[in-house]
C-alpha cells in the first residue's frame, strides 16, 4: 500500500510543479514561452541520472550479498531509468526544434545520452538471455556497474567537450522565481519514479521467488499401487 501512496504523492507534486511552470511562473527572458519546457525537461534529466545512481547502488548490494531482493529491485530500477531516458530524449527533441532549428544533432550531450540508454538496455537484454538465476544476477549487477560509467560521461559531457547544450542547471544558474516550480516538479518526478520502482520491484521479486521455488514432490503415501 505504501508504494502506491508514494506513487500518488509523486504524481500530485508533478501536476503542481508542471502546472506552476507552464502557467504561473514567468517566461524565460530569451526563449519566452518555449522555455517553459525547462520545468518538465530538467526534472526528468535530474531524476533519470538519480535513478541510474540508485541502480548502481542496488547492483553493488546485489553483487555483495547475493540476495534476490536487490536483484529484483535492480531490474526494476533499470526499467524505470530507461523509461525516464526515453522521456528525456523526446523532451529534448521538442525543445531543440524551436531553439536549435533541428529535432536532433549529434551533440556530445545528446550522443552520450543515447549511449547511456543503449548501455542499460543492453544490460536488460543480456539479462533476459540468461536462464541460470545466480549467473543472471551477477551479470546484471556487473553490467549495471559498467553502464553507470556512461551516466558520469553524460553529466560531464557539456564541460569536457564543446557543446550546443547548456551546462548543468542549478539554483545558481536560474532566476529565483523559477526555483519553487522547478523543485516541486523535481521532487514530484523523484517520488513518482521511486513509487514505480517499488511497485515494479515487488512484481519482479515475486517472479523470482516463483522461479526459484522447488515444486513439492508427492510422498510415498500418496502413490497408489499400479493396477494390473
Amino acid at each position: 500500500m505504501k508504494r502506491y501512496v508514494v506513487l500518488a504523492f509523486g504524481f500530485l507534486l508533478l501536476i503542481i510543479g508542471h502546472g506552476m511552470g507552464l502557467f504561473s511562473a514567468p517566461s524565460e527572458s530569451y526563449m519566452q514561452n518555449v522555455g517553459r519546457i525547462f520545468y518538465v525537461h530538467v526534472p526528468t534529466a535530474w531524476v533519470t541520472m538519480v535513478t541510474y545512481l540508485i541502480a548502481f547502488f542496488f547492483a553493488i548490494r546485489s553483487l555483495w550479498t547475493g540476495v534476490q531482493k536487490w536483484d529484483a529491485y535492480l531490474e526494476a530500477t533499470i526499467e524505470v531509468g530507461l523509461l525516464l531516458n526515453i522521456l528525456l530524449t523526446i523532451q529534448g527533441a521538442i525543445w531543440a526544434k524551436p531553439t536549435w532549428g533541428v529535432w536532433w544533432t549529434w551533440d556530445p550531450r545528446l550522443t552520450t545520452n543515447v549511449i547511456m540508454f543503449v548501455s542499460f538496455l543492453g544490460v536488460l537484454l543480456f539479462r533476459a538471455s540468461i536462464t541460470n538465476i545466480e549467473k543472471r544476477s551477477v551479470m546484471t549487477a556487473v553490467g549495471s556497474i559498467i553502464a553507470f560509467v556512461n551516466v558520469i560521461i553524460v553529466y560531464e559531457s557539456v564541460n569536457w567537450w564543446k557543446s550546443l547544450h547548456q551546462t548543468q542547471s542549478t539554483p545558481n544558474t536560474v532566476s529565483e522565481q523559477m526555483h519553487l516550480p522547478l523543485r516541486i516538479a523535481a521532487f514530484g518526478m523523484l517520488f513518482l519514479s521511486i513509487g514505480m520502482i517499488l511497485v515494479r520491484g515487488k512484481i519482479a521479486l515475486q517472479r523470482l521467488e516463483r522461479e526459484t521455488k522447488v515444486p513439492d514432490l508427492p510422498s510415498n503415501d500418496d502413490k497408489k499401487p499400479l493396477e494390473v
